[in-house]
């Protein structure tokens, strides 16, 4: 009989997804969307290290669960934000959406745990295919059209993937999951399509346009799982590789500037969130064990604080039916609870001293100060104040103490206050027990983030942040929250492309009627041409007299006896 250990991860969450239609809506479909991620978390958490569930498929040997210290870190959150954003939908009733939030966190975190190439990309297609449902459930055309441009692009990434495997298996005869150099045309694609799903720069629009566009709900799940699976995916496949530190630094930098003059809060996160993987990205492309530990903790908190201002946020629209900068504001008077998670995900997310955020962020930042990559610190530290403008202030400020709106919407419900408790007491409590973190990483961790320079200059620099914004704000020069769309690569796709395409069907429209006339007038002739010969009234048509035909007739019967003479 097939123990626990044998059954892979993420069938326990595909069995759980089949069921749920089969339940009444209610406690025992919310019970069972609750119990499968921690039932999940407690089986890996009592695994040995080891390959699991193993099974042959066309010639090749699968690897369906494989546990060592790296995946596991990331299977555990996985399971912790699989168990946050159900509690956090506990009032759902749309089955469509608990089904695709079990088989997107199921897809995860099998990929999470896949030891091989081939079972990834089967995962990997999994996350695209389920969390797009996520995203269609708003129920409104743009929200299908966006989800329509996701699916594309995250199908588009496992294309790339499984053309890159193909190439990788033809090269080196193996499809182990593994540290791969950049080397061939197989380990470029694959990173290409890890680097699809991780956003980087010029790739990373599906991002900040899909996340904001899903339901309240959906956008948590969403802010889980596709983006820190790139991350686990770079970590297990390419740690080293120095071009990531450089993709890294653009990462952590350029969203600071969207965000800024970005009304849409959600979609400030977005862009947050872009910022948050490109110190991630760094931390792999370092690739030390203390880069790698860095990247990991980073991936483990990055998910609950990011998750907690999601909720934030979509308790407030939930209320209030907006996520506008430009019209919320004054809403600590009725949603007092609301706010306060809020500015513990903004402390968070800031790196402040007794925070989640401090305890992990340091650690990528210290090992890029200790290997000399000294221009990539600055532009690390530079970018983690901006986190603190864009995340730490515009976020809670805008949302709840800025400009009165005069809403006056209730307190969130009681499971989102009840979801959003925890991530904040946990936000809290790695920050302040770091140890706990640390005990679960890769490495053995021998850092101490708590030292007196590290606090002091961290405190110093989040001040002259606050300063900043305050002076910014008070002089009026602070980018006012209006309403507008902003666009920055996908006016590639959005705006110059329909463009194009209309341009060139305007010019074949063109062509195709210049060319379709001259064809018409030319046939129009030689019909007239042939009705003159041919028709009742011509010349084809006469009645020629008896005699001049005979006189024709002998007329021919001379040519042929000349020719026949002649020859």
């Amino acid at each position: 009989m097939m123990g626990f250990d044998q059954i892979p991860a993420a069938f326990y969450f595909f069995l759980a997804a089949i069921a749920v239609p089969f339940i009444p809506v209610g406690r025992l479909r919310g019970l069972l969307t609750l119990a499968i991620p921690v039932l999940v978390a407690y089986n890996i958490w009592q695994m040995g290290f080891g390959t699991f569930a193993t099974v042959s498929f066309m010639g090749f040997d699968l690897e369906l669960m494989r546990v060592d210290s790296l995946s596991r870190v990331f299977t555990l959150i996985f399971c912790l934000a699989a168990f946050l954003g159900n509690l956090y939908a506990w009032h759902l009733k749309d089955t469509t959406q608990q089904v695709a939030a079990l088989l997107y966190a199921g897809s995860a975190i099998g990929a999470a745990l896949a030891g091989d190439l081939i079972t990834l990309f089967f995962y990997w297609e999994g996350t695209a295919i389920a969390s797009v449902f996520l995203i269609w459930a708003r129920g409104s055309q743009g929200a299908y059209n966006t989800g329509m441009r996701y699916l594309l692009i995250q199908i588009g990434s496992g294309v790339i993937l499984i053309a890159g495997v193909a190439l990788y298996f033809h090269e080196t005869g193996s499809i182990t999951f593994e540290n791969m150099k950049l080397s061939s045309l197989g380990t470029w694609l694959i990173f290409l399509s890890f680097g699809i799903k991780a956003a980087f720069p010029l790739l990373h629009n599906w991002l900040q346009d899909s996340y904001p566009a899903a339901t309240v709900t959906g956008t948590v799940i969403l802010s889980a799982f596709t983006t820190k699976l790139a991350i686990y995916a770079l970590a297990r496949g390419f740690a080293g590789t120095e071009i990531l530190i450089y993709i890294g630094a653009v990462m952590t930098f350029f969203p600071i500037f969207f965000a800024e003059i970005e009304n849409d809060l959600r979609k400030v996160l977005a862009y947050s969130l872009n910022n948050q993987l490109g110190f991630m990205v760094v931390g792999v492309g370092i690739g030390t064990e203390m880069a790698l530990n860095g990247t990991a903790a980073h991936a483990f908190v990055h998910i609950l604080y990011k998750a907690l201002l999601f909720m934030t946020v979509g308790a407030v629209l939930f209320r209030t039916g907006t996520s506008k900068a430009s019209e919320l504001g004054g809403l600590y008077r009725t949603m007092p609870l609301t706010a306060t998670f809020c500015l513990i995900g903004a402390a968070s997310i800031s790196a402040f001293p007794l925070f989640s955020g401090f305890i992990a962020k340091s650690l990528i930042l210290s090992e890029a100060a200790y290997k000399h990559y000294d221009y990539i610190w600055l532009v690390l530290v530079f970018a983690s104040a901006g986190v603190l403008s864009h995340s730490g202030i515009k976020i809670p400020f805008f949302t709840f103490f800025a400009h009165d709106s005069g809403k006056r919407p209730a307190e969130a419900p009681a499971h989102m206050l009840l979801a959003m408790g925890i991530t904040a007491v946990l936000c809290v409590f790695i920050g302040v027990v770091p140890s706990t973190l640390y005990s679960i990483l890769p490495y053995a961790v021998d850092y101490v983030p708590y030292t007196t320079a590290h606090v002091i200059g961290q405190l110093q620099l989040l001040l002259f942040a606050l300063l900043a914004f305050g002076i910014l704000y008070r002089i009026g020069m602070h980018p006012p929250e209006i309403r507008a769309t902003n666009l920055d690569t996908d006016w590639l796709y959005r705006r110059m492309a329909p463009s194009v395409v209309l341009t060139c069907a305007r010019g074949i429209a063109v062509v195709w009627a210049f060319a379709t006339s001259s064809i018409l007038m030319k046939l129009q002739k030689l019909i007239q041409a042939l009705y003159r010969t041919h028709g009742p009234e011509g010349r084809m048509a006469r009645v020629w007299l008896t005699g001049s035909m005979v006189l024709w007739l002998a007329v021919i019967l001379l040519a042929v006896l000349l020719v026949n003479y002649i020859s």
